[in-house]
């Protein structure tokens, strides 16, 4: 099973990494928010993992250098003990063709990122109520 208290979040904008894990650690502090900031990256950590220490929730951005988000998806979906973890991805491009590439690969959700602070608040109560 998949560790509860370890969220994977794969980015390449280091501020929009930084702004969302201190909303991720403000409404859960004991979570351990692993960040990366490719596709490439994402794998690689993956691998490393055990089973019981592969992460709760996985958040990817779609734009991403080396592989993007659904690519990240699709190699995941061939691996069965990627398979019960949520997969979401956090992504500025509303591209409906984007949604649904990403949900085709495995997404459990795709989201825009938000506008304000209040709106990231609001979104990452959703993201947070899909692994809880």
């Amino acid at each position: 099973m998949p560790d509860k208290r370890t969220i994977l979040l794969a980015d390449d904008d280091i501020e929009d990494v930084e702004l969302l894990q201190e909303v991720i650690l403000s409404k859960e502090p004991e979570v351990n928010v692993h960040s990366v900031s490719n596709g490439k990256q994402v794998m690689e950590y993956l691998a490393s993992c055990t089973d019981e220490s592969l992460p709760g929730l996985i958040i990817l951005d779609y734009n991403m250098p080396e592989l993007t988000g659904s690519e990240v998806l699709s190699q995941m979906s061939e691996q069965p003990r990627y398979k019960f973890i949520p997969k979401l991805i956090l992504s500025t491009s509303n591209a409906y063709i984007h949604m649904q590439e990403c949900i085709k690969n495995g997404a459990t959700e795709y989201f825009v990122k938000p506008n304000s602070m209040r709106e990231l608040e609001e979104l990452t109560d959703k993201m947070l109520g899909l692994y809880a």
